[in-house]
């Protein structure tokens, strides 16, 4: 396995590999690798000849009070991972490669990108498409992978895709937990003993709202203020929001009437996290 921090680099490779007619796919990631990420490249490895793994810490997707210098890394962890899966290529490029001297045009985006982690970082998906469409761009990838977790960036990409008319096929795969229900997260590294038990409240609260539903309740806010309630419990534990919106126009609704996403972010601690659960009827997110 290689890796390789240029751009040309990877534009090379890639360009050899669809010469010799594999199919390549890539898994966008931003490092310190766990399992949940080793399911993305399981599955690339899987559906692809050769798969590109990006290992970059994209500093114009955090905010100016978020934890751009504190956020984990570990390249060798993380190509041990990558190499044992079946990857073939890491993509660790610096940020002066990616956005250098007099770097001034952005990808951005409108609706999708107001509610939920939008609203609470503007800036965050403009700085998500932007990298997001360059990673597309230097890889020419024919499918790329995204972790459900992330259920509103995963559906912002599609939609990119889509308005962009960009030749790739978007894979959305299921949330990994941890054998007590706390989604898998590169964020979870940040919580002490005591703040990791409290934010098992996440999942008690997913859990809880999922079972609400499928005992007949259609009113998004008696769910969302049920899953609150139970949030609210913990005293580690502060709300960002707690919402449920359409799944594909990621807008607020009342009725769960529609394919839907119940979301939320919590901080415990000093670390903010998220959750959600997903409900569709008929199609594929």
């Amino acid at each position: 396995m290689k890796i390789a921090e240029k751009i040309q680099e990877v534009r090379e490779q890639v360009k050899e590999w669809h010469k010799e007619g594999f199919t390549v796919g890539l898994v966008p990631t931003m490092g310190y690798l766990h399992e949940g990420h080793k399911s993305l490249i399981e599955r690339a490895c899987k559906e692809n000849d050769r798969v590109v793994v990006s290992v970059f810490v994209n500093p114009i997707q955090f905010g100016p009070t978020e934890d751009l210098e504190s956020y984990p890394r570990d390249l060798e962890k993380d190509s041990a991972l990558c190499e044992s899966v079946g990857a073939n290529l890491i993509f660790h490029p610096t940020p002066e490669e990616m956005y250098p001297n007099g770097f001034c045009s952005f990808v951005d985006m409108d609706v999708l990108t107001k509610e939920l982690c939008g609203l609470s970082r503007p800036t965050h998906f403009r700085g998500v498409c932007t990298v997001v469409s360059k990673l597309f761009n230097i890889v020419k990838p024919d499918r790329a992978y995204f972790g459900e977790k992330d259920a509103q960036q995963l559906a912002v990409i599609k939609r990119m895709v889509l308005d962009l008319n960009m030749d790739i096929k978007i894979i959305g795969c299921p949330i990994v937990r941890e054998s007590d229900g706390l989604a898998k997260s590169s964020r979870n590294t940040y919580l002490n003993p005591e703040e990791r038990k409290a934010a098992l409240i996440l999942s008690k609260s997913i859990k809880a709202g999922k079972i609400l539903f499928e005992q007949g309740e259609t009113d998004a806010k008696k769910l969302t203020d049920a899953m609150k309630d139970i949030i609210s419990s913990e005293p580690l534990a502060r709300i960002d929001y707690v919402k449920t919106v359409d799944l594909l126009t990621m807008q607020q609704i009342d009725k769960l009437d529609r394919p839907f996403l119940t979301a939320i972010a919590v901080y415990i601690g000093k670390t903010r996290l998220i959750d959600n659960f997903i409900v569709q009827s008929g199609g594929n997110f």
